[in-house]
């Protein structure tokens, strides 16, 4: 019967290592790989891929399942006397045992005494003599000479071993079986001929050569039944044959698990001695492995006649045998022969002694000094240069004219001589509030009546409000590339399952110290009750209940695939103490490939590394977390019964956690976190509602602050009829009905509205609005009293109707530019604040100028503020006319203190040298910031999420898998598109499997860790005839499937075989039916059904059922087109955002490189990618907003203005803050997303404010450009300071109590930095600016019209 077993296992080899010390790579079994997510994270989930791996059957036959992701396993519907054969998975094929058969005696193992003759032509072993106890196969210690073979038995070892010729040294029977165990290992090394024909004629030598003798010496014999078997054998091969066999093979890929074949074939073997240790290890009892031992040998003494093998050994590199450079880089086809230089990262620096400063730092820090330099020399000469004039009428200098200011001294000149006349936009401004200051003075109730009723209107399509907490809607735009591939690959292929999971955790007793060990007996317990109570978890939905056993994946058809080490008992608590407790979980961490009682309920082994966490190495001991996943099935269709089951099971399972799990678990001192499919999503709409209360508290806030603002503080008595709250009042209800009004209008038209509209515009809004209100009011209140009502009114919105204008405009430009951003829920964000901010504004100059003179009325006519009902029988109203002499404290520090000390010549050097200094500072900083958005930000602060993401970060360090999706493949035997993308024999060297191959060899820089899983090329190795037990048919064409997969039904037949080898089978082609090894159209479009159908088994490993399912689209493919197919692969471990954004840049330049090069559509996808896809240009997207807004707001100001001199100043002042900005955001460590681009655009508009107010004043007053600095600080400062700054910085303090991480980052933060950053720029370099560089004054004009107007109205 059987004679040889070729391939050892390679679970034995586990333990063998473990015993000699040696350390073991092991393999990796079953993988969870995490998400991508905005974490880490998800963006909104991170996708797991389970990996099946060996698993011995209880048949003791070596069964190995290869790695797919379960999502897209689906069981095979195999009769039940096809699962007798074994469980469902994949072969793994890595060495079979060499197993030499007698006839069965039993006896014990005693030296060979037998005769040896070690002489050409002569054997060392002869025949079949018995077998073991657990059925393997012995051979005779038999020194007889060679024998002829019959023609058949020559035939067909020629078929197998073609080097072989003449007389052999073995019968029928042993070869037949040397044949059956060889056929294991050819789909796994057929695809470099050189690998797999050294590979077997090491054995077809060691089996049948006619010259045995030479290098077999028969060193133990066993006597079993009264016949003497071989126990042990020495085997001398020479180190030549025994370096190129290993070198032939040591990069063979294994594509279907994404690693070389070495690691299965060799167990990870290092060089040939390894390698050759491993295959010949014997085998215990029922485990596999070799019948007997076979010790390796290379050094022999003359001596003894014999002579080590030295059989012609083939090099990969050998042209004619075809090897691709994927599975032999050495290989002379290859371009590119080297392994690929590492990647290393290169900056441009330079050094100092010890100090390395980079070269932009260096640059900057020289341009800066000699700007500086420049300037102070400038301000030197200038200052020189009008001294000298000046000494000689030093006796007609007047006691305390100025002299201090460099620039000032231009202006010896009267400024009415250098004033030029005011533009025709200024005019038609000026004459158009004058005429409306004294209509709406007229008619303040109609004014305000018909303001009121668009906003009142639209606040009806309130009715259609929605708000979007879907993750992939919220931060992917709808023309994204990547979203676009992702329906692609889900409906053309499949996508992820759906992933719940727990981590359950010690706690260190300090944070210097390490977690305690989290495998404990109590632990274990405690598992198996927290698994009791998840699986006893039921949720009704539509009248039916759900449990998890209705939704879990079920690779093998009953049993769910969860990861938890409770496998190791079967899931069953009951086995607990008769597996043997802790001791067998320790076992199987070791074992758990290997041993049949570690096995998982469906039958797979279970890698420890996917189910602990916190552990180094294979130190499994170690670990301080348990990992358990439950992944559930998942669909496209978000409306189906399927995916809704599993929604509310989800639900159910959240609220078990919190409910009864968490409090169970904290009580044991562990720490747990939870998460599932939907989780984001629920605590996105869980968000949406959080900060109601900090809104509210925020207005009350706020209008509290208004109300003391806008009021008059000068008398007690008087109070009643001088406060302002509610005028106040008033203004923030105006404030709300924009916001409500700009909501209303997009609900109206279909626009879902999100958390950050919610929570963020109410407070910009009223930042800005209440801006407007109190520079109106302190308008108002600067007019004198004499002048009638209508004057006063006219006057004020001519002073600062101008500059609230163009202020508006530009934020309503600048947030408009927002919309351009493609992340939805910042485009939505900006176009939602845009109307908001335009509603405000005209309100602000209708509705509340109304409610500002109705508020006049009543303090001169004495009425109670919150009671205008009631009016007081005396008061001290008569105080109120020296209001405008008393210009408050604010005010006088502005004139006296603020003015007088940035008028200093010192004080200016200062301050143009620390702003621009930091500008460059900026500048410098800007290169620190990252772009990407933590998804622990987008979260609540109290999210149970937040613990969760931060596990994954310190537990799971494999990478998300990868996918090398192409479009439309001509698999025509005239197209050549099969050999551009396959990497086995005959393959184009910069194939596309070729160059991934060779990419995974530098994952520094390509972040690809592994050789992509390839159905393509296992397609063609089941096809080929060398993999003769793979593809084969009946005599009647039909599909004929491998001996070991009973039954053998031929179509139509009526009875089955069952247990025996299928009969009239024949492989499928012949080496003349294939051109180049190679189908033709017609072969492939018949076969490839068949391939994706086989069933994978001992016999033949590359069957293509579950391990390629859903890696091809069959749908047209009949035309000679596969529309759609996929090649996986893993991205390295990815634990920085950059690192996700790099990853992806890497992916999408090798797959558009090899686009170009193959002319065949190829993109790359990852579950992560529809997330970053916008930070993979997101500086480019700034700027380009950043320079729109910045145009937009120029030209604003220049219609507005008609100077470019002023225009200029504005924009070069806005310049500085963004870079500001971006510096503190460098400072800060906030990442660059949609989110701050959003907000660095909405600066420029913002910033406005702080720079118009004091620019119009300073351009409407007359005097030198010192004296026009002081009075535009004296008349604007207090107003810009308390009207401005005040009113956003109490706005923004209220966002810092946000349960939200998103606001207190990107709104608190970055919105508290720009209100600093604007003040400063705006009350102190930018009066410094126009003091020494400001415009001629435009006041002239202004100032005698105004002044006939005013005799007019007299």
């Amino acid at each position: 019967m059987n004679a040889y077993h070729i391939i050892p296992c390679y679970a034995e080899t586990r333990k063998r290592r473990a015993h000699q010390g040696t350390k073991f790579a092991e393999m990796p079994l079953r993988r969870l790989l995490p998400r991508a997510g905005p974490t880490n994270v998800a963006p909104s989930r991170q996708p797991y891929d389970l990996f099946w791996v060996p698993e011995v059957s209880r048949h003791s036959q070596l069964r190995f399942v290869l790695p797919q992701a379960v999502s897209v396993l689906t069981p095979p519907k195999t009769r039940a006397s096809e699962m007798d054969f074994g469980r469902w998975g994949f072969l793994l094929l890595v060495s079979s045992y060499i197993q030499v058969m007698f006839i069965l005696f039993p006896g014990s193992c005693q030296p060979s005494n037998a005769q040896e003759i070690h002489a050409e032509g002569y054997c060392s072993m002869y025949g079949i003599c018995g077998q073991r106890s657990d059925g393997k196969f012995l051979n005779c210690p038999n020194s007889t000479s060679s024998v002829k073979p019959d023609e058949l038995l020559s035939s067909k070892i020629q078929s197998l071993c073609p080097t072989m010729t003449g007389n052999v040294c073995c019968s029928a029977d042993q070869f037949d079986v040397l044949r059956g165990q060889v056929q294991q290992a050819i789909p796994l090394l057929v695809g470099c001929p050189a690998c797999l024909r050294n590979f077997l004629n090491l054995f077809c030598v060691l089996a049948c050569s006619p010259n045995q003798s030479l290098f077999i010496n028969v060193t133990s014999v066993r006597k079993i039944n009264d016949s003497m078997t071989v126990d042990g054998i020495d085997y001398f091969v020479t180190h030549y044959f025994g370096e190129q066999l290993f070198n032939s093979c040591k990069d063979v890929k294994f594509g279907t698990m994404n690693t070389r074949a070495m690691d299965f074939v060799g167990a990870g073997a290092q060089n040939y001695t390894d390698w050759f240790a491993f295959l010949g290890r014997q085998a215990n009892s029922n485990q596999p492995g070799s019948p007997y031992s076979i010790t390796f040998r290379s050094n022999i003494s003359d001596s003894s006649g014999m002579k080590p093998m030295n059989a012609t050994a083939y090099s990969c590199g050998d042209t004619s045998l075809g090897c691709s450079c994927g599975d032999c880089p050495a290989s002379a086809v290859c371009t590119d022969s080297s392994r690929p230089a590492p990647h290393v990262e290169r900056s441009c620096s330079v050094k100092f002694a010890s100090l390395k400063v980079k070269c932009l730092d260096f640059s900057l820090a020289i341009v800066y000094l000699i700007l500086v330099s420049a300037f102070l020399l400038w301000g030197f000469l200038y200052k020189r240069k009008k001294n000298v004039p000046s000494r000689t009428k030093s006796l007609l200098k007047v006691k305390g004219e100025s002299s201090a200011d460099i620039p000032e001294a231009s202006e010896v000149v009267p400024s009415v001589v250098k004033a030029h006349r005011p533009s025709v936009t200024q005019l038609y401004m000026s004459s158009f509030f004058r005429k409306y200051g004294v209509f709406v003075t007229k008619n303040p109730t109609l004014v305000l009546g018909l303001s009121l009723v668009v906003p009142l209107l639209l606040c009806i399509g309130l009715i259609r409000f929605k708000v979007e907490t879907h993750p992939e809607k919220l931060w992917v735009g709808p023309g994204s590339k990547a979203a676009e591939e992702k329906l692609y690959f889900d409906s053309h292929l499949a996508p992820f399952y759906r992933i719940e999971q727990f981590v359950l955790a010690s706690i260190s007793t300090s944070s210097s110290e390490r977690p305690p060990n989290i495998v404990t007996e109590k632990n274990l317990k405690l598992l198996f009750e927290i698994q009791k109570k998840v699986d006893d978890l039921r949720v009704n939905y539509s009248g039916s209940m759900i449990s998890l056993s209705d939704i879990c994946m079920k690779p093998l058809g009953k049993d769910c695939a969860t990861q938890s080490v409770l496998q190791y008992f079967q899931m069953d608590p009951q086995n607990y103490d008769a597996y043997g407790g802790l001791s067998h979980v320790e076992y199987c961490f070791q074992h758990f490939s290997s041993a049949e009682n570690c096995l998982s309920t469906f039958t797979a082994p279970l890698d420890p590394s996917t189910a602990l966490g916190g552990f180094s190495g294979n130190n499994y001991s170690e670990a301080s977390a348990f990992v358990v996943t439950y992944p559930v099935n998942n669909v496209v269709d978000e409306t189906s019964t399927e995916y809704r089951n599993a929604v509310a099971w989800e639900k159910a399972f959240v609220h078990l956690m919190q409910d009864e799990i968490v409090p169970l678990v904290q009580s044991q001192n562990l720490t747990l976190s939870f998460s599932s499919e939907s989780s984001i999503q629920e605590e996105l709409k869980r968000e949406s509602t959080a900060d109601a209360i900090t809104i509210l508290v925020s207005y009350l806030v706020m209008f509290g602050y208004i109300s003391m603002t806008l009021g008059e503080r000068h008398h007690l008595s008087s109070i009643l009829v001088s406060s302002k709250v509610l005028l106040g009042l008033s203004g923030v209800v105006l404030v709300m009905l924009s916001v409500l009004g700009s909501v209303g209008f997009y609900s109206a038209i279909g626009v879902k509205s999100t958390l950050i509209i919610m929570e963020v515009i109410p407070f910009l809004v009223l930042a800005v609005g209440v801006d407007n209100m109190c520079i109106l009011v302190h308008a108002v209140k600067r007019q004198p009293l004499e002048l009638v009502l209508e004057e006063r009114i006219s006057n004020a919105l001519m002073e600062v109707g101008p500059s609230i204008t163009l202020a508006s405009l530009s934020e309503v430009l600048a947030f408009a530019v927002g919309s351009f951003i493609p992340m939805p829920a910042c485009r939505v964000f900006s176009m939602f604040a845009a109307l908001a901010v335009l509603f405000d504004f005209i309100l602000q100059v209708t509705a509340f100028v109304a409610l500002i003179i109705l508020d006049v009325l009543r303090t001169e006519d004495g009425r109670i503020d919150c009671l205008p009902c009631i009016k007081l029988r005396s008061s001290n109203l008569s105080s109120e006319g020296n209001v405008k002499q008393d210009l408050g404290m604010l005010a006088r520090y502005m004139k006296d203190i603020h003015a007088p000390l940035l008028g200093h010549r010192g004080v200016k050097i200062i301050v143009i040298v620390m702003f621009v200094g930091f500008a460059f500072t900026s500048i410098a900083l800007c290169t620190r910031i990252q772009p990407g958005l933590e998804q622990q930000i987008v979260l609540p602060r109290d999210s149970y999420l937040q613990s969760y993401f931060d596990d994954l970060a310190t537990y799971l360090r494999v990478g998300p898998p990868l996918y090398f999706v192409l479009k439309n493949f001509n698999y025509s035997s005239n197209s050549g598109d099969t050999n551009q993308i396959c990497s086995i024999n005959q393959c184009n060297s910069n194939s596309l499997l070729n160059e991934i191959a060779k990419a995974s060899l530098t994952p520094a820089s390509s972040y690809i860790a592994k050789p992509a899983a390839s159905w393509l090329d296992d397609f063609l190795i089941w096809l080929s005839p060398d993999a003769f037990s793979c593809c084969r048919k009946f005599v009647n064409g039909s599909y004929c499937p491998p001996d070991d997969q009973p039954p053998c039904c031929q179509p139509d037949d009526g009875s089955c075989t069952i247990g025996t080898t299928c009969k009239d089978c024949t492989t499928c082609f012949s080496y003349s039916n294939l051109h180049d090894g190679r189908p033709s159209t017609e072969q492939f479009k018949e076969k490839l059904p068949w391939f994706l159908n086989a069933l994978p088994s001992s016999d033949c490993a590359k069957g293509g059922k579950g391990a390629y399912t859903t890696s091809v689209d069959l749908s047209g493919y009949g035309r000679g087109i596969v529309s759609a197919s996929s090649f996986r692969t893993y991205h390295t471990p990815l634990n920085k955002q950059s690192d996700y954004v790099n990853s992806m840049k890497a992916a999408l330049d090798f797959s558009s490189k090899m686009s170009r090069s193959l002319k065949i559509e190829i993109f790359p996808y990852s579950v992560f990618y529809i997330f970053f896809e916008q930070y993979l240009d997101i500086w480019k997207t700034a700027l380009i907003n950043i320079s729109i807004a910045l145009g937009a707001v120029f030209v604003v100001c220049l219609i507005l203005t008609s100077s470019i001199w002023i225009s200029t100043i504005i924009l070069s002042v806005l310049v500085m803050i963004v870079i500001d900005m971006l510096g503190v955001m460098g400072i800060l460590g906030i990442q660059l997303n949609a989110i701050s681009v959003v907000n660095l655009v909405m600066s420029i508009g913002i910033a406005v404010e702080f720079c118009v107010h004091i620019t119009h004043a300073f351009m409407s007053s007359t005097g030198d450009r010192g004296t026009r600095t002081k009075v535009a600080l004296s008349t604007m400062g207090a107003s810009v300071f308390s009207g401005i700054t005040l009113t956003k910085l109490v706005g923004v303090i209220v966002l810092r109590f946000a349960k939200s991480e998103v606001f207190v980052v990107y709104y608190f933060q970055m919105y508290l930095a720009l209100v600093l950053i604007g003040f400063l720029h705006g009350l102190v370099f930018l009066p410094v600016v126009l003091s020494i560089c400001g415009p001629p004054s435009s006041a002239s004009a202004d100032v005698q019209q105004h002044q006939q107007t005013t005799a007019q109205t007299s």
